[in-house]
């Protein structure tokens, strides 16, 4: 008969245990896979936006092309692991003026928060106009404008 209970003693617990804590323990899991999954994806757009933004840096930057203004469509997706997000830039400004300058591109994820940043490398004659990506957005896009004196002015469109 003490076998019984001590079977009950040891048995009851652990199976307790199992209904409780390995549904928790995998809900966790599965979230923390999911979260890190979204912060690689968010971070590749990220990468791809700030590697666009030099780009046409280096390429309207040439002496060859005069004062313009030019619009970058939006290259990217509409949704990052299903989740629309939001793109803001800031320019560090050194004191300096002909030193290097980098933009610093952040995206947001709506709904669940998640953000990556990447940096542009840019030269000295960039200005940056406060602006807002929305990946969703029609006009989602890049704008830059080329003055005469050769300064270039970035914001995005959308």
């Amino acid at each position: 008969m003490t076998s019984v209970t001590i079977e009950y003693v040891i048995m009851i617990p652990l199976l307790l245990t199992q209904v409780i804590i390995f549904p928790f323990v995998a809900s966790t899991m599965t979230s923390n896979w999911q979260n890190s999954q979204r912060n690689v994806e968010l971070q590749d757009t990220a990468d791809h936006l700030a590697s666009t933004i030099q780009q046409l840096y280096l390429t309207i930057n040439s002496q060859d092309v005069l004062a313009c203004n030019v619009t970058q469509a939006s290259t990217l997706p509409l949704t990052v692991a299903s989740y629309p997000f939001t793109a803001t830039g800031s320019l560090n400004n050194p004191p300096d003026h002909g030193a290097t300058k980098i933009l610093r591109v952040t995206l947001t994820m709506d709904d669940v928060g998640n953000t990556a940043s990447a940096n542009a490398v840019l030269g000295p004659n960039v200005q940056w106009t406060e602006s807002t990506f929305r990946s969703t957005s029609s006009d989602a896009s890049i704008i830059v404008t080329k003055f005469s004196n050769g300064t270039l002015s970035f914001s995005f469109g959308g």
